[in-house]
């Protein structure tokens, strides 16, 4: 019998565009370092404000990935 196990971890994405760029960039980030990222939780969507404008948008994702032996 095989046991797999997952590790989660919380990372907050940004963009200039909106927050699905957000999430993706968190993700493509994440990837670099993170190996066998199995899946994305959004959790959060914050943005920052600069004269009655959004001009960051931000995503909290917790990533899921497999710890391997």
């Amino acid at each position: 019998m095989s046991k797999i196990v997952i590790k989660v971890i919380e990372v907050i994405g940004s963009s200039d565009k909106s927050w699905e760029d957000a999430a993706i960039n968190a993700v493509e980030q994440a990837a670099k370092t993170v190996k066998h990222l199995i899946g994305v939780d959004v959790v959060n969507f914050t943005a920052s404000v600069k004269d009655g404008k959004i001009i960051k948008y931000k995503a909290c994702c917790k990533l899921a990935f497999e710890v391997k032996e």
